[in-house]
């Protein structure tokens, strides 16, 4: 049986970089990153773990950049079957108490530029490359979302994470949440899943050395909602197999 075909967005490090080392024996793996540089040291790594892997200069803010990737696959595959929206930003520390934090004083400019990487350059993204997981046998999108992006936990008192509020962030993985919701509906009567994942409060960049899980199980969710099988669920919320409230 012919290899998946996966591309990954920031998949030079972190969270992106574990899932397409989790993917290395099902997949071809094509890792989008914004140099070039770091995407090409993060192939070295993956191919010497024997992975099948390439790289792709991308940044996911970029109209252009989209273009170009539909276009690498359309020529060389001619289809996608794994879509990974990985790539985010945070917008602030974690954890934190500054401006970005809050409701009431978010900067609107740091609010914009949240929004268009974490929600809408993934909404584009998805849009360009559709067509080409519509030639899949068995598409998979999944969106990088977070606990933190769980209206019902955020509005319930004493859940784990009432007390851990970033607006910004928040706000854009909720938003993130509800593309999940739509598309899924959108393509139900198709061989497409697409599902929300919550990847945990893993030791990265972004996640901090206080995070209490390791790089290694991080990628496990997204592994796994990547490699659903076609009883598999869609329009979901998932972590490490267990469904999230919305």
């Amino acid at each position: 049986m012919a290899k998946k075909l996966a591309f990954i967005t920031g998949g030079n490090r972190g969270l992106g970089f574990q899932t397409a080392l989790e993917l290395k024996d099902v997949a071809k793996v094509v890792i989008g990153a914004r140099e070039l540089a770091s995407g090409e040291q993060a192939v070295e790594k993956l191919r010497a773990a024997g992975a099948d892997a390439d790289v792709l200069q991308f940044d996911v803010t970029q109209p252009a950049s989209h273009q170009a990737a539909f276009d690498y696959f359309n020529t060389h595959y001619g289809r996608l079957d794994i879509l990974v929206n990985n790539a985010g930003i945070a917008g602030g520390t974690f954890p934190g108490t500054g401006p970005e934090h809050s409701a009431a004083d978010v900067p609107m400019a740091l609010l914009h530029k949240v929004f268009e990487t974490n929600f809408f350059s993934q909404v584009a993204l998805t849009q360009a490359l559709l067509p080409l997981i519509r030639k899949s046998s068995a598409g998979r999108i999944v969106n990088l979302s977070s606990i933190l992006g769980s209206l019902t936990l955020q509005a319930t008192p004493g859940s784990p994470i009432y007390d851990a509020k970033s607006f910004a962030y928040d706000a854009s993985k909720s938003a993130l949440n509800a593309f999940t919701i739509h598309l899924a509906y959108e393509l139900r009567n198709t061989n497409i899943k697409v599902n929300s994942a919550h990847p945990g409060w893993v030791k990265t960049d972004m996640g901090g050395s206080q995070a209490p899980m390791e790089l290694e199980e991080g990628g496990k969710t997204s592994f796994a909602l990547a490699t659903l099988p076609n009883d598999g669920p869609t329009g979901g919320y998932f972590h490490l197999g267990k469904a999230l409230p919305w």
